[in-house]
């Protein structure tokens, strides 16, 4: 294949401190909303609780030990030839209950060593502020996003990371996957709405107007970090990570090209209309009078809103589902969200439907729809690995996986789509944020730990390790 990325393309890979870093409590760090959460599996759910129970397993509280072991990790990034490390901060090493006036210094300074490194290594920081892994103390006193009073927390947050990073880290994501928080399970991963309650994560009480309620006040602390970053740090990029869970019409059937339409609208575009154009879009008035919802805007609100749209848009991308009014359909899972299978697909071993060509469509209607520069910062194949005595994992499926989504990618840049990079999800194995377990694995280096909490955390390279150095040194021209 002939090379289509431009020069500068962002090849690397994406990772979320509360899913790899350990160290849940070293340093001063203070509990998160992920460190409340047991392990899981795919067909038993993870737990929260509201106390740590000495007698229970917690997936974050070593993960797999980024925290002791990031030299060694990224350096095998850049022995790949990585241009790009996505990673996040974890709100509570730097704001223990996320309430403090001065930042943890012990924090601070961990992280100055993560982005010291990779700048060592010519890899540039992707920096998502807020991934997963809200102060659990947030959730015990204000109930989460659903009160206005995090948005001062968070941006006296952004305040002292911008200023800690300046000159270290430039591309900055406000928040993982925001619209997460539209459904149920965004409760616990994103907005954190479940003060007082324990138990399975999928039986969460779910209430739409604290759901919207709470997003809108991640839209508004949003625009005033992006807007702040603007005004004081001119050459920070700034940009919004959505969940592209693309759906299609089952049938032909105008009821359900009009239902997919409207799944389109509230699922994949309605937070970042908000985050790119600035703007609540129209047809989210019908949707909230119609689920009885009453935001509660201050003064203000719409002018920050259209003062802080991000510079560039960001997007997981696992695969698609379809929409249909029909009730005889077979129903497939996702990353978070499920749908009906499509009989034209093959699906993982999670159930998740793999479709290549459904990355290019997503991309040619992201940029048609916005105009800005679009990156893929999550794709990739979770599966059940097998690792030889020799310490070989023949991964030629996860290869597989890659190599047809970025032949994709390079087929939407063909169309016109401004690509600035890619980071593979779980470039390093890590813990599943959806199931709690490590045994759904995604990285190009294999982890020796396990879902019982044992192994001694080895780190060695997949085959698909060396397939992605030579897809990099390419630059995408080499697929294999």
């Amino acid at each position: 294949m002939e090379p289509v990325f431009r020069k500068d393309f962002l090849w690397g890979g994406a990772c979320a401190a509360n899913q790899f870093e350990g160290g849940w409590n070293a340093d001063g760090k203070g509990p998160s909303v992920s460190d409340m959460c047991t392990n899981g599996t795919h067909t038993s759910p993870k737990r929260v609780t509201t106390a740590i129970r000495p007698d229970t397993l917690y997936p974050s509280h070593e993960a797999i030990d980024f925290y002791h072991h990031y030299v060694q990790d990224i350096a095998l990034f850049a022995e790949m030839g990585f241009k790009t490390f996505r990673t996040s901060i974890n709100w509570t090493r730097i704001f223990p209950t996320g309430m403090e006036a001065e930042p943890n210094e012990a924090g601070l300074a961990f992280y100055d060593r993560v982005f010291d490194c990779c700048k060592a290594h010519g890899i540039e920081p992707l920096v998502t502020i807020s991934h997963y892994e809200l102060p659990y103390a947030l959730v015990e006193k204000y109930n989460g996003w659903a009160s206005r009073a995090l948005v001062d927390f968070y941006m006296n947050y952004c305040k002292a990371i911008f200023a800690r990073y300046q000159g270290k880290v430039k591309y900055w994501l406000t928040f993982n996957e925001i619209n997460a928080g539209t459904m149920a399970l965004g409760s616990v991963l994103s907005t954190g709405t479940i003060k007082g309650y324990e138990g399975p994560v999928n039986a969460v009480p779910d209430d739409p107007q604290t759901r919207y309620q709470a997003i809108h006040h991640q839209f508004v602390a949003s625009a005033l970090a992006v807007k702040y970053a603007h005004d004081h740090y001119p050459d920070y990029k700034m940009g919004d990570m959505n969940i592209f869970a693309t759906a299609y019409p089952l049938t032909c059937d105008p009821a359900d090209i009009l239902k997919c339409q409207q799944y389109m609208q509230m699922m994949n575009w309605f937070c970042s209309d908000v985050q790119v154009r600035g703007a609540y879009p129209p047809y989210a008035a019908r949707f909230f009078a119609a689920q009885n919802i009453r935001l509660q805007k201050e003064p203000g609100d719409d002018e920050i809103l259209r003062a802080g749209t991000v510079d560039f848009y960001t997007c997981s991308y696992y695969m698609s589902n379809c929409v249909t009014t029909h009730a005889d359909a077979a129903e497939s899972g996702g990353n978070l969200v499920g749908g009906v299978k499509n009989p034209y697909l093959k699906a993982s071993d999670w159930g998740w439907q793999i479709d290549p060509q459904g990355l290019r469509y997503s991309l040619n209607e992201i940029y048609g729809r916005y105009g800005i520069p679009v990156m893929v910062v999550e794709n990739g194949l979770g599966a059940k690995d097998v690792r030889e005595a020799d310490g070989a994992v023949h991964d030629g499926y996860r290869i597989d996986y890659l190599r047809q989504h970025i032949a994709e990618m390079a087929e939407a840049v063909k169309d016109g789509v401004d690509l600035m990079g890619y980071t593979p999800w779980g470039c390093i194995d890590l813990v599943s944020a959806s199931t709690g377990e490590m045994a759904k694995r995604y990285g190009f280096i294999y982890v020796a730990k396990y879902d019982d909490g044992t192994g001694d955390l080895s780190r060695s390279r997949k085959d698909s390790f060396y397939w992605y150095k030579k897809v990099i040194a390419s630059n995408g021209a080499d697929l294999g």
